[in-house]
């Protein structure tokens, strides 16, 4: 499948909820908007972005069964919240279902819920933008958001913080790869 825009939200419009489908557009706009900002290819944070969250509702047995068949998912990833799963997982299943092989889109697919050490332009540009687009509304954002106006870096450092402190104060465990990226951007 030759993809953009268009035809990998069509793709991925019959997996999602309407709410969720609509966050996919945001995600998307706000990507590019960063793509453009700071220099990542736009066409492949177009395709990132619109695929982002493909296996969000997928059934659990099924992304287990990746996780544990799949020898390139980490088996740790069962250790942690299903929450995170769907990006990993999803990055796998879309280069089976429709040819995704573009690693650099895969990797922003992956990543994008808890970030990763030595993460890409592209890769920090789809993470802020899940976490930034302007149907969000949690303790934190508007830091985030003001802070992509200027630095990258800084804004993703602020989103991993947010999410540590999240989850620490919920008594949560906390994936380390968000660990990794927050002490590699700081």
């Amino acid at each position: 499948m030759e993809l953009n825009r268009d035809k990998a939200l069509e793709f991925v419009k019959p997996y999602l909820k309407q709410k969720r489908y609509e966050h996919t557009i945001r995600v998307t706009d706000q990507a590019v908007e960063l793509a453009e900002r700071f220099g990542a290819d736009v066409w492949k944070t177009e395709i990132a972005a619109a695929l982002h969250d493909y296996a969000k509702y997928k059934p659990l047995d099924e992304m287990k069964r990746w996780i544990l068949e799949d020898r390139r998912l980490p088996k740790d990833l069962l250790d942690y919240h299903h929450e995170l799963w769907h990006g990993p997982v999803g990055a796998l299943m879309l280069e089976r279902e429709i040819g995704l092989d573009d690693k650099e889109v895969k990797s922003a697919i992956q990543c994008h819920t808890t970030g990763k050490k030595h993460m890409t332009v592209l890769d920090k540009v789809v993470f802020l933008a899940d976490y930034i687009e302007p149907g969000r509304d949690f303790p934190g954002v508007e830091v985030a958001r003001d802070k992509s106006k200027e630095s990258l870096d800084d804004a993703c450092a602020t989103a991993l913080k947010n999410t540590i402190h999240f989850l620490v104060d919920k008594e949560r465990t906390v994936y380390p790869d968000t660990f990794h990226a927050f002490n590699d951007l700081i």
